[in-house]
């Protein structure tokens, strides 16, 4: 059963020395990695310019290299060279897992490359590549089956879910996609992530008295969550810390 943390690499403020910023992120990862048994590190999340998972992934591979890592790789603004140097410089520091997705329009004004994820992952594995790094995915909470057979016939190693609501969700998804490795991705319901909830349309009081029973069912069912908290890191590395040494996890 693999428990993993997302995490957004610190954004690019002219403010801001990011040489302080990257150290104080890889501290971070460092501390909650004890009570993890993942890292997901994200790139350019609502489009904002942020440091590279490469660059730091690189860093915490030094710093924790038994810590398996994966990245997002936003595809929406990137030529197919780009794409491929991402790919490359992933397999080269032991990435072992890519999600492949659109990403959010660029705050930047970077137009779109017309890249399109599924067959950004059909052509990676046309070279092989799926040999050296898994690919994932994105796939909705509560997917129309019967319009998805682009992400299916692509046929990536999985696939990392939006923000799932309740167990349901998961049961539906696994039921469906018993073929591929699913991972489904929830929301930490403490108070500092409301503002997130409301974004995604969410409501925390739904499962913030058993969140610790929606993980353990999680995982039952697909043996593999990703735990996102972009506005409490110490609630969720509590709760992680506290339970890190059940046999649940």
């Amino acid at each position: 059963m693999t428990i993993r943390y997302e995490a957004n690499p610190p954004k690019i403020l002219p403010e801001v020395d990011i040489n302080i910023s990257i150290t104080k992120f890889v501290e971070k990862i460092k501390t909650i990695s004890k009570n993890c048994d993942a890292i997901h590190l994200t790139e350019n999340v609502l489009g904002f310019q942020r440091v590279s998972p490469i660059t730091v992934g690189k860093i915490i591979k030094r710093e924790i290299p038994d810590k398996p890592i994966t990245v997002s790789l936003r595809v929406r603004d990137k030529t197919e060279e780009e794409i491929l140097e991402f790919v490359d410089n992933c397999i080269a520091i032991g990435i072992s897992g890519v999600l492949i997705l659109m990403g959010d329009p660029s705050q930047t004004g970077k137009q779109d490359s017309g890249q399109v994820p599924s067959s950004v992952v059909t052509k990676l594995k046309e070279q092989k590549i799926d040999s050296k790094i898994d690919l994932y995915l994105s796939i909705s909470n509560n997917p129309d089956f019967s319009k998805i057979n682009k992400k299916l016939k692509a046929n990536p190693k999985g696939f990392m879910t939006q923000v799932v609501h309740n167990i349901e969700q998961v049961r539906n998804l696994s039921e469906n996609l018993n073929n591929f490795s699913i991972i489904p991705i929830v929301l930490f319901p403490s108070e500092k992530n409301e503002k997130s909830a409301k974004f995604l349309n969410l409501k925390l009081e739904s499962y913030r008295e058993k969140f610790e029973e929606l993980v353990n069912q999680i995982q039952e069912i697909t043996g593999d969550i990703l735990l996102t908290s972009p506005n409490d890191f110490n609630g969720l590395n509590d709760f992680l810390k506290k339970n890190s040494q059940s046999t649940k996890y």
